[in-house]
Protein backbone atom coordinates (compact mmCIF):
# COMPACT_ATOMS: atom_id res chain seq x y z
CA UNK A 1 0.00 0.00 0.00
CA UNK A 2 1.91 2.98 -1.28
CA UNK A 3 1.76 6.38 0.74
CA UNK A 4 -0.28 9.16 -0.99
CA UNK A 5 0.59 12.78 -1.18
CA UNK A 6 -1.18 14.66 1.59
CA UNK A 7 -4.01 17.45 0.65
CA UNK A 8 -3.13 20.75 2.38
CA UNK A 9 -6.49 20.82 4.38
CA UNK A 10 -6.04 18.61 7.43
CA UNK A 11 -2.70 17.39 7.15
CA UNK A 12 -1.54 15.82 10.44
CA UNK A 13 -5.01 13.89 10.41
CA UNK A 14 -4.34 12.68 6.99
CA UNK A 15 -1.34 11.63 7.70
CA UNK A 16 -2.45 9.70 10.79
CA UNK A 17 -5.92 8.07 8.92
CA UNK A 18 -2.62 6.36 6.13
CA UNK A 19 -0.20 5.42 8.69
CA UNK A 20 -2.91 3.76 10.88
CA UNK A 21 -4.41 1.97 8.03
CA UNK A 22 -0.44 0.99 7.18
CA UNK A 23 -0.41 -0.47 10.80
CA UNK A 24 -3.92 -1.91 10.31
CA UNK A 25 -3.34 -3.81 7.55
CA UNK A 26 0.30 -5.13 8.24
CA UNK A 27 1.91 -3.37 5.25
CA UNK A 28 4.01 -2.01 8.68
CA UNK A 29 4.16 -5.34 10.58
CA UNK A 30 3.79 -5.42 14.36
CA UNK A 31 7.02 -4.99 15.86
CA UNK A 32 8.74 -3.97 12.63
CA UNK A 33 10.19 -0.22 12.28
CA UNK A 34 8.62 2.28 10.03
CA UNK A 35 10.43 4.20 7.07
CA UNK A 36 12.39 7.19 8.95
CA UNK A 37 11.02 10.30 9.32
CA UNK A 38 12.96 11.70 5.54
CA UNK A 39 11.37 8.72 3.94
CA UNK A 40 7.74 9.58 5.00
CA UNK A 41 8.12 13.46 4.46
CA UNK A 42 9.24 12.64 0.74
CA UNK A 43 6.49 10.46 0.40
CA UNK A 44 3.75 12.16 2.18
CA UNK A 45 4.67 15.77 0.84
CA UNK A 46 4.55 17.31 4.36
CA UNK A 47 6.86 18.93 6.38
CA UNK A 48 8.82 17.19 9.20
CA UNK A 49 6.19 18.61 11.73
CA UNK A 50 3.26 16.84 10.63
CA UNK A 51 4.90 13.97 10.34
CA UNK A 52 6.02 14.67 14.26
CA UNK A 53 2.64 15.09 15.38
CA UNK A 54 1.06 12.69 13.70
CA UNK A 55 4.15 9.97 14.92
CA UNK A 56 3.40 11.44 18.45
CA UNK A 57 -0.22 10.95 17.84
CA UNK A 58 -0.03 7.24 17.18
CA UNK A 59 2.85 7.20 20.08
CA UNK A 60 -0.21 8.71 22.67
CA UNK A 61 -2.52 6.15 21.25
CA UNK A 62 -0.36 3.25 21.79
CA UNK A 63 -0.02 2.38 17.82
CA UNK A 64 3.68 3.27 17.95
CA UNK A 65 6.27 3.64 19.91
CA UNK A 66 9.78 5.72 19.83
CA UNK A 67 12.51 4.50 20.51
CA UNK A 68 15.06 7.33 20.72
CA UNK A 69 18.37 6.88 18.62
CA UNK A 70 17.00 3.69 17.38
CA UNK A 71 13.60 4.14 15.37
CA UNK A 72 10.01 4.07 15.51
CA UNK A 73 8.25 0.21 15.54
CA UNK A 74 4.84 -0.55 15.00
CA UNK A 75 3.36 -1.40 18.82
CA UNK A 76 -0.03 -2.49 18.40
CA UNK A 77 -2.32 -2.79 15.04
CA UNK A 78 -5.51 -0.87 16.42
CA UNK A 79 -5.94 1.68 19.50
CA UNK A 80 -7.97 -0.68 21.58
CA UNK A 81 -4.62 -3.19 21.67
CA UNK A 82 -2.39 -0.20 22.12
CA UNK A 83 -4.93 0.97 25.18
CA UNK A 84 -4.34 -2.60 26.89
CA UNK A 85 -1.03 -2.94 26.27
CA UNK A 86 -0.53 0.89 27.97
CA UNK A 87 -2.98 -0.69 30.99
CA UNK A 88 -1.44 -4.04 31.26
CA UNK A 89 2.27 -3.79 29.88
CA UNK A 90 4.28 -6.85 30.99
CA UNK A 91 2.10 -7.61 33.92
CA UNK A 92 1.01 -11.29 33.08
CA UNK A 93 -1.52 -10.99 36.11
CA UNK A 94 -3.45 -8.40 34.57
CA UNK A 95 -3.44 -9.62 31.14
CA UNK A 96 -4.97 -12.34 32.82
CA UNK A 97 -7.72 -11.06 34.14
CA UNK A 98 -8.34 -9.28 31.52
CA UNK A 99 -8.51 -12.38 29.56
CA UNK A 100 -11.24 -13.54 32.09
CA UNK A 101 -13.49 -10.58 32.04
CA UNK A 102 -14.09 -11.27 27.86
CA UNK A 103 -13.59 -15.04 27.55
CA UNK A 104 -16.02 -16.33 30.49
CA UNK A 105 -18.82 -14.00 29.01
CA UNK A 106 -17.55 -14.86 25.19
CA UNK A 107 -18.16 -18.53 26.36
CA UNK A 108 -21.47 -17.88 28.22
CA UNK A 109 -22.74 -16.33 25.16
CA UNK A 110 -21.52 -19.10 22.63
CA UNK A 111 -23.23 -21.61 24.42
CA UNK A 112 -26.33 -20.05 23.19
CA UNK A 113 -25.53 -18.22 20.15
CA UNK A 114 -22.73 -20.64 18.36
CA UNK A 115 -23.76 -21.88 14.81
CA UNK A 116 -23.06 -25.17 13.35
CA UNK A 117 -19.99 -24.02 11.64
CA UNK A 118 -19.00 -22.10 14.46
CA UNK A 119 -18.62 -25.89 15.93
CA UNK A 120 -16.77 -27.03 13.36
CA UNK A 121 -14.18 -24.29 13.23
CA UNK A 122 -13.48 -24.49 16.96
CA UNK A 123 -13.41 -28.75 16.81
CA UNK A 124 -10.97 -28.33 14.10
CA UNK A 125 -9.10 -25.64 16.14
CA UNK A 126 -9.07 -27.50 18.99
CA UNK A 127 -7.60 -30.75 17.31
CA UNK A 128 -4.95 -28.47 15.97
CA UNK A 129 -3.95 -26.98 18.81
CA UNK A 130 -4.33 -30.46 20.64
CA UNK A 131 -2.22 -32.10 17.97
CA UNK A 132 0.43 -29.38 18.99
CA UNK A 133 0.58 -30.05 22.63
CA UNK A 134 1.16 -33.44 21.77
CA UNK A 135 4.47 -32.56 20.06
CA UNK A 136 4.99 -30.14 22.46
CA UNK A 137 5.52 -27.20 19.69
CA UNK A 138 5.52 -24.27 21.47
CA UNK A 139 4.76 -21.63 18.29
CA UNK A 140 1.53 -23.85 16.95
CA UNK A 141 0.30 -23.97 20.41
CA UNK A 142 0.16 -20.30 20.63
CA UNK A 143 -1.15 -19.87 17.09
CA UNK A 144 -3.68 -22.28 17.59
CA UNK A 145 -4.20 -21.84 21.18
CA UNK A 146 -5.28 -18.20 20.67
CA UNK A 147 -7.15 -18.53 17.67
CA UNK A 148 -9.55 -21.12 19.51
CA UNK A 149 -10.31 -18.36 22.02
CA UNK A 150 -10.53 -16.48 19.25
CA UNK A 151 -13.58 -18.31 17.69
CA UNK A 152 -14.86 -18.86 20.87
CA UNK A 153 -15.42 -15.18 21.39
CA UNK A 154 -16.73 -14.72 18.13
CA UNK A 155 -18.98 -17.77 18.40
CA UNK A 156 -21.00 -15.15 20.43
CA UNK A 157 -22.16 -13.07 17.91
CA UNK A 158 -21.92 -9.90 20.04
CA UNK A 159 -20.17 -7.04 17.77
CA UNK A 160 -19.06 -5.38 20.27
CA UNK A 161 -17.56 -8.38 22.90
CA UNK A 162 -16.15 -9.09 19.22
CA UNK A 163 -14.65 -6.19 18.64
CA UNK A 164 -13.00 -5.79 22.81
CA UNK A 165 -11.86 -9.28 22.19
CA UNK A 166 -9.94 -8.29 19.11
CA UNK A 167 -8.14 -5.75 20.56
CA UNK A 168 -6.41 -7.68 22.86
CA UNK A 169 -5.42 -10.78 20.36
CA UNK A 170 -1.67 -9.76 20.64
CA UNK A 171 -2.05 -9.51 24.41
CA UNK A 172 -3.80 -12.91 24.48
CA UNK A 173 -0.85 -14.81 22.37
CA UNK A 174 1.60 -13.11 24.54
CA UNK A 175 0.24 -14.51 27.67
CA UNK A 176 -0.38 -17.54 26.39
CA UNK A 177 3.61 -17.83 25.31
CA UNK A 178 4.34 -16.94 28.64
CA UNK A 179 2.13 -19.60 30.46
CA UNK A 180 3.12 -22.62 28.18
CA UNK A 181 6.07 -25.02 29.36
CA UNK A 182 7.10 -27.35 27.23
CA UNK A 183 9.01 -29.14 29.50
CA UNK A 184 6.10 -30.51 31.02
CA UNK A 185 4.03 -33.62 29.73
CA UNK A 186 1.53 -32.86 27.39
CA UNK A 187 -1.44 -34.54 29.65
CA UNK A 188 -0.50 -31.92 32.35
CA UNK A 189 -1.34 -29.27 30.32
CA UNK A 190 -4.97 -27.44 30.45
CA UNK A 191 -7.80 -29.10 28.04
CA UNK A 192 -9.98 -27.32 26.65
CA UNK A 193 -12.45 -30.61 25.58
CA UNK A 194 -14.86 -29.62 28.12
CA UNK A 195 -14.91 -26.31 27.10
CA UNK A 196 -15.93 -27.34 23.59
CA UNK A 197 -18.70 -29.63 24.82
CA UNK A 198 -20.10 -27.32 27.08
CA UNK A 199 -20.48 -24.56 24.50
CA UNK A 200 -21.70 -27.72 22.26
CA UNK A 201 -24.74 -28.89 24.37
CA UNK A 202 -25.54 -24.83 25.05
CA UNK A 203 -24.98 -25.04 28.51
CA UNK A 204 -23.94 -20.97 29.06
CA UNK A 205 -23.59 -21.72 33.04
CA UNK A 206 -20.97 -25.03 32.60
CA UNK A 207 -19.02 -23.00 29.26
CA UNK A 208 -18.57 -19.97 31.39
CA UNK A 209 -17.10 -22.40 34.31
CA UNK A 210 -14.72 -23.89 32.17
CA UNK A 211 -13.45 -20.74 30.60
CA UNK A 212 -13.36 -19.44 34.12
CA UNK A 213 -11.25 -22.37 35.51
CA UNK A 214 -8.44 -23.07 33.52
CA UNK A 215 -7.99 -18.95 34.25
CA UNK A 216 -8.33 -18.88 37.82
CA UNK A 217 -5.84 -21.34 38.13
CA UNK A 218 -2.93 -19.87 36.27
CA UNK A 219 -3.80 -16.95 38.18
CA UNK A 220 -3.49 -18.87 41.23
CA UNK A 221 -0.28 -19.64 40.26
CA UNK A 222 0.92 -16.41 39.34
CA UNK A 223 0.12 -14.59 42.65
CA UNK A 224 0.52 -11.36 43.15
CA UNK A 225 4.17 -12.19 40.75
CA UNK A 226 3.40 -11.69 37.59
CA UNK A 227 6.23 -14.21 36.81
CA UNK A 228 5.52 -17.46 34.78
CA UNK A 229 3.07 -20.09 35.69
CA UNK A 230 4.03 -23.53 35.90
CA UNK A 231 1.16 -25.18 33.43
CA UNK A 232 -0.15 -24.54 30.00
CA UNK A 233 -2.29 -21.10 30.21
CA UNK A 234 -4.34 -21.51 27.59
Amino acid sequence: MPLVTAKRTGLVDQVIAQMRELVASGEWPLGEKIPPETELVNALGVGRNTVREAVRALSHAGLLEVRQGDGTFVRATNEISGAVRKLCGPELRQVLEVRRALEVEGARLAAGARTDEDLRELTACLDSRNAAVQRLDSADVIITDAEFHRLLVAASHNPVLISLYEGIRETVASSVATTFNPEIPPEQHVSHTELLEAVRDGDPRRAAEEAGGFLDELLSQVGSDPGQAEESGQ
